[in-house]
């Protein structure tokens, strides 16, 4: 994984939204429907959840997906 890569910042918006969120991986996991080690790759390698797991996460993070992408400041 390259620094400064578009997917470099976009992990780095979605662990700050889990964090900011009061969650563990684990209750987001569960929310979104998939397990916990597949919210850490999210997160920590160069692997990204398709179109619809990314809706979800946004949802259960109650993020947009602006702001995960970088197109927008706001939650």
């Amino acid at each position: 994984m390259g620094k400064g890569t578009l997917l470099d910042e976009i992990q780095v918006r979605l662990r700050d939204a889990i964090k900011s969120s009061g969650m563990s991986q684990k209750e987001i996991a569960e929310q979104v429907g998939i397990h916990p080690s597949t919210v850490n790759k999210y997160v920590r390698t160069d692997k990204f959840p398709s179109i619809d797991t990314f809706a979800l996460l946004c949802k259960a993070l109650n993020v947009s997906s602006d702001m995960i992408l970088g197109l927008k400041a706001e939650r």
